[in-house]
């Protein structure tokens, strides 16, 4: 297919390609669900998208259905699970194209999977990749400024996303028994045998854009709200026809502490998706760092009620997770300070980041960044620098992703940010374009009790270069590696 493209792409004048990429990506897909026989429909499908949150809800939610005893497979940024294994994503790319998801599919549903959870992006959903794929469930997990030099501008990012939840219409009803295996009934007398799998849409109430997304069609809608970034009286404005027809599950009190999270959950008495549910209120005891991440539980846990589980079912799930891969990733080796890796690479992220990591005792904060995505969202550089420059003790600015881009140009435009939040260069402030050199020079200036945060990369595989190259990468890897080294 690759070779195909590229003498298309030879042979094509460039408009006129550009015009028929959308058949063709379409028709691609439309092959690769044919090849592999529709493999989502012999699974019940959760969609989730989002600008952030996506990676950690997928495998939140899957941990928690598979503690219910369910068989579960999952695509995401940071992991893939086909039922059977699971192993990091090393395509730097999170919903992969070339057949990649109808592949994975038969292979949960060939390893017994009652359940597929799918990370859903909007450059996957611009590619037709979320087509062909019969969702059950679609998430929102919230929305502010993104991929906005691809999309063009903040509104089209967000009809993008909404595409998905215009998908759920296109599904057809499936069928499943007590254990949630889908059948294909072939009368209406044998689906009377069967549970109707309800088209459902869950959204972050506490989001702007929730409205946008709840008024798409679907059998069930349930919203949730942990009143954390949104005025409660902001309520008031929403509209009344919409939220006359979602169930609004509450959480809140949230506690964040160095050792983790709780949060409580609340049902509303006429809660209709759980009938056999005696408490309508839990308190959850998360391993887990930062508010954010009961938010993102907030997704596992309407996920989990509208598949039928208790509360208190959930509360098991979430309860057993120590961690997340890439995701507030503590490295040790013995060492005498804290690594942190993380993935964020956008401003908001990464101030909710640092909100996790200062309630964990510590002295000094190095902070290891670059800008993910040359040729991308360049606006968010100099952000960046000067929330480290502001959050941080010591600076270290470094490669990440520079495609086609020149990584010191990068590296120069987050500097300036860091600059004008104080720091100078050479003092507090360093720019190493090696990131494994970037690495050693964090450690090297650390001292007992102080943290050091590794961000952008998380659990990626590899750093993307120019021409489409890559050079392997593990920020996880390179810290253990120079850890047994001091």
């Amino acid at each position: 297919m690759d070779k195909i493209l590229h003498l298309i792409k030879r042979f094509l004048p460039a408009k006129f390609f550009s015009r028929l990429q959308p058949l063709y990506h379409f028709c691609l897909n439309w092959l690769g669900a044919v090849i592999y026989r529709h493999p989502s429909e012999r699974l019940i499908v959760i969609g989730v998208t989002g600008t952030t949150g996506k990676t950690s809800s997928v495998f939140l939610i899957a941990k928690t259905l598979e503690a219910a005893g369910y068989k579960v497979g999952y695509t995401s940024t940071a992991m893939f699970n086909n039922g059977q294994k699971e192993w990091l994503n090393d395509k730097k790319m999170t919903m992969i194209g070339r057949f990649f998801t109808q592949r994975i599919l038969r292979q949960m549903v060939d390893n017994k999977c009652q359940y597929a959870i799918i990370e859903t992006t909007s450059e996957g959903i611009r590619q037709f990749r979320h087509r062909f794929i019969n969702y059950d469930v679609v998430i929102f997990t919230g929305l502010y400024p993104e991929h906005i030099e691809s999309h063009g501008s903040f509104e089209n990012y967000k009809l993008a996303k909404g595409q998905l939840f215009a998908h759920l219409k296109r599904g057809k009803t499936k069928y499943v028994d007590d254990y949630k295996i889908v059948h294909q009934p072939k009368t209406q007398l044998k689906k009377l045998n069967y549970n109707r799998v309800k088209k459902t849409i869950i959204a972050n109430y506490d989001d702007a854009e929730a409205n946008y997304f709840l008024g798409f069609w679907a059998e069930e809608k349930i919203g949730y709200t942990c009143g954390l970034y949104r005025d409660q009286s902001e309520d008031l404005t929403y509209n009344q026809e919409i939220k006359q027809t979602v169930e609004i599950i509450k959480g809140g009190n949230i506690v964040v502490s160095g050792q983790g999270t709780s949060f409580e959950v609340w049902l509303p008495a006429d809660f209709s998706l759980a009938p056999a549910e005696r408490d309508k209120n839990i308190k959850i005891n998360l391993r887990l760092l930062g508010d954010f991440s009961a938010v993102n539980s907030m997704n596992a846990v309407t996920a989990g009620l509208s598949q039928g589980m208790t509360l208190k079912q959930i509360k098991q799930g979430l309860e057993n997770i120590k961690g997340i891969t890439g995701r507030l990733e503590m490295i040790s080796e013995g060492q005498n300070f804290t690594v942190v890796v993380d993935y964020a690479f956008e401003p908001k992220a990464v101030n909710k980041l640092y909100e996790a990591i200062k309630l964990v005792p510590h002295q000094k904060i190095i902070h290891v960044l670059g800008s993910a995505g040359g040729g991308r969202d360049k606006s968010r550089r100099p952000i960046l620098g000067e929330i480290a420059g502001t959050q941080a003790d010591i600076v270290i600015i470094t490669n990440e992703d520079p495609y086609d881009e020149d990584p010191l140009v990068i590296m120069e435009e987050v500097s300036l940010g860091a600059e004008k939040a104080g720091k100078v260069v050479k003092r507090d402030l360093f720019k190493i374009l090696d990131r494994r050199e970037a690495i050693i020079k964090a450690f090297s200036l650390a001292e007992a009790g102080d943290i050091v945060l590794l961000t952008g990369k998380g659990s990626e595989q590899a750093i993307c270069l120019a021409k489409g190259a890559k050079m392997p990468w593990d920020d996880r890897k390179v810290a253990r590696e120079e850890l047994l080294r001091l």
